[in-house]
């Protein structure tokens, strides 16, 4: 079971954070301090990480840049009530990878997590032969490669991760877009035009089919 770690020092919404992803079949591990986020998380790190920025011993980001140091690589969603563009880059170069501002919706929340999941689980190859080489952003196919944009590799992957399942247009923007740019539905379509055609190119099998209005699903 996927584990997402939390550091968020107001007791209810940590609370209600954490039952809304253990709802969503997620294991918790809930921290209120820098501290306490530290000890739990650096030793045994879990899938994801959300880190309050606010708490109230520490800047989350210097607990993010502090957990980089330690060796843990998870990605992190960072949590604030500030909004402004530099607090956003300023997480980013911390080393988060997604930001969400207060008040949320829990429901943004749990796609954001869960596009941030399918980034570090590594999909397994179905069994018709088609690969994604990370280290490349390559789709292959019977050792024919054919190289992806990172927007599209990421777009491939949210796909790859759950063959034969439709995967929502939202949660596709926020695993192409994990900086949250905002991006015009029409950009997606033309993505996918794209994944398309060098699927083709490389020879493989599979196909993208559309759930029009839903999302895209990998056949």
């Amino acid at each position: 079971m996927p584990t997402v770690g939390i550091c968020e020092d107001d007791d209810e919404l940590r609370g209600v954070v954490r039952s809304a992803l253990e709802r969503d079949g997620l294991e918790v591990r809930a921290t209120g301090s820098g501290t306490d986020a530290m000890a739990s998380f650096a030793g045994r790190p879990p899938d994801v990480l959300v880190l309050d920025i606010g708490l109230p011993d520490a800047d989350g980001r210097d607990l993010c840049q502090a957990l980089r140091a330690q060796g843990v690589t998870a990605p992190v969603l960072f949590l604030t009530a500030r909004d402004a563009l530099p607090d956003r880059l300023s997480g980013f170069h911390a080393g988060g990878d997604d930001y969400l501002t207060k008040p949320f919706e829990l429901k943004e929340l749990l796609v954001r997590v869960r596009a941030l999941l399918r980034r570090v689980a590594p999909a397994e190859p179905p069994a018709n032969g088609l690969l994604l080489d990370e280290s490349t952003h390559a789709v292959v196919h019977d050792g024919t490669a054919v190289r992806l944009t990172p927007t599209e590799y990421r777009l491939l992957s949210a796909l790859a991760a759950t063959p034969g399942d439709v995967v929502r247009r939202g949660a596709l923007i926020a695993a192409g877009w994990p900086d949250g740019a905002l991006v015009h539905p029409n950009t997606l379509d033309v993505y996918f035009a794209r994944i398309r055609r060098k699927l083709r190119e490389a020879g493989a099998p599979q196909a993208i089919g559309t759930a029009r209005g839903v999302g895209y699903v990998l056949r």
